[in-house]
This record gives C-alpha cells, sequence and structure tokens, in this order.
C-alpha cells in the first residue's frame, strides 16, 4: 500500500510539471517598429536583447505562446533627434568628423512595457510602438496598422512636445 502511494504521488507531481511545461511553451516571432515621432528617427531598438532596425520586420524575439498577466519586455533604442541633419557627402573629407559630431547627440532610452492580453494563441509577432516623450506601446495584434481593428491608435507624424510631462 504505501508503494503504491508513492508511486501514486510521483506520478501525480510528474503530472504537474508537465502541466507546468505545457503552460510555459515559448515561440519566436517578428519584431517591428513604428516610429510615430516626426523629424526622428529610431536607428535601432531591443526587446529583451532581440535587436531589430528602425524599419521593417525583424526576426526574431521570443514570447510565450499563451498571454499571462504581467507580462513585461524590456525595450532599448537609440533615436537620431535630428533626423534631417545635413551632412557633406560620404567623399567629402569632413565626412566622417560631422557624421561624428552627429552620432554623438543620439540618445538611447529604456523602459519596460506590460504586453496587453492576446487571445489564446493568436500572436503575430511584436509590434513596438515609439511615440513622444520616450513612450511607448506594444501589441501582438495580427492586424496591418491601418486596418480600423488595430488596438494602437496614434497617428503617424506626431509632433514632440517642448516639455514632456512626468
Amino acid at each position: 500500500m504505501k508503494r503504491v502511494l508513492h508511486v501514486l504521488v510521483g506520478l501525480f507531481c510528474f503530472a504537474l510539471v508537465g502541466c507546468s511545461v505545457a503552460s510555459n511553451e515559448m515561440a519566436a516571432g517578428n519584431i517591428a517598429a513604428v516610429n510615430h515621432v516626426e523629424g526622428t528617427a529610431i536607428n535601432w531598438f531591443s526587446v529583451n536583447g532581440y535587436r531589430g532596425s528602425g524599419g521593417g520586420f525583424q526576426c526574431c524575439v521570443v514570447l510565450p505562446t499563451r498571454w499571462r498577466p504581467g507580462l513585461i519586455v524590456n525595450i532599448e533604442w537609440e533615436v537620431d533627434h535630428d533626423r534631417w541633419a545635413k551632412l557633406p557627402e560620404f567623399t567629402d573629407p569632413d565626412y566622417r568628423v560631422k557624421y561624428a559630431e552627429h552620432a554623438s547627440k543620439y540618445k538611447i532610452y529604456r523602459t519596460a512595457v506590460e504586453i496587453p492580453e492576446w487571445p489564446g494563441t493568436d500572436s503575430c509577432g511584436l509590434n513596438v510602438h515609439f511615440l513622444p516623450c520616450q513612450q511607448v506601446k506594444v501589441t501582438t495584434s495580427c492586424w496591418a496598422f491601418t486596418s480600423p481593428s488595430y488596438p494602437i491608435k496614434e497617428p503617424d507624424h506626431m509632433k514632440e512636445p517642448a516639455v514632456c510631462p512626468k
């Protein structure tokens, strides 16, 4: 009887471990940046250490296959606040010096953002939206950014205010 009890307890623990592993399944998905701030450029960004560039989709970020409360991503990004700066031609002898001066003004920002709930396993990668005042929103929506069903509604080409609220 004691042996049967030990076997049953062992099987129960094994089943719990199996459930725990199944609920923590991970999958890779694309990451993409959407810059809403007029006159700036996102030179690069990273999500939990997975790096992307300022445009288009890049592979990959690893996220759980199922949403759970408190799911946070750490975002880091570099901004060129003078996207349209006039630089000399690449062949100009002053190009490297002028570019170095320009690049020294780039700013790096970091934040942590909670991922909004997504239904079931319908995650379509992670879209990172860069807003004025270093605000960031993320979504795993499968809708196109231009769709009325897309959850993030902020417009393109937003102006950076002179003073950002705290």
